[in-house]
């Protein structure tokens, strides 16, 4: 199986920033795809940011002049760096991996429980 963990929520004041990092084990032989989603109550999951093998990015605009996002692969990582927050962030942010298994040896999308961040103004 495989596991996401994430980790860097938390309460911050508009203005401020968090780095939010998740961590991917178990039956791993590749990553492909990872990024971040995020959910508030009242909308639907969103695709904040995500990374290939290659570095390059895709995602929300809203976001893409404060969020930067990297990978690390040596211990199959990916950060989200979020800057200049705003009360519109907040929201239950999710980690995910598109993971080739070496059990089932195809790729399947993986999810981490999610982790808060909530923005004040």
């Amino acid at each position: 199986q495989v596991q996401l963990v994430e980790s860097g929520g938390g309460l911050v004041q508009a203005g401020g920033s968090l780095r939010l990092s998740c961590v991917v084990t178990g039956d791993i032989d590749n990553i492909f795809t990872m990024g971040w989603d995020r959910q508030t109550r009242t909308s639907e999951r969103e695709t904040v940011l995500a990374i290939t093998p290659g570095g390059s990015v895709s995602g929300a605009k809203q976001v893409r002049d404060r969020f930067s996002i990297s990978r690390d692969r040596v211990n199959n990582a990916v950060h989200l760096q979020m800057n200049n927050l705003k009360p519109e962030d907040t929201a239950l942010y999710f980690c995910y991996a598109r993971v080739r298994t070496r059990s089932s040896g195809g790729y399947s999308d993986y999810w981490g429980q999610g982790t808060q961040v909530t923005v004040s103004s």
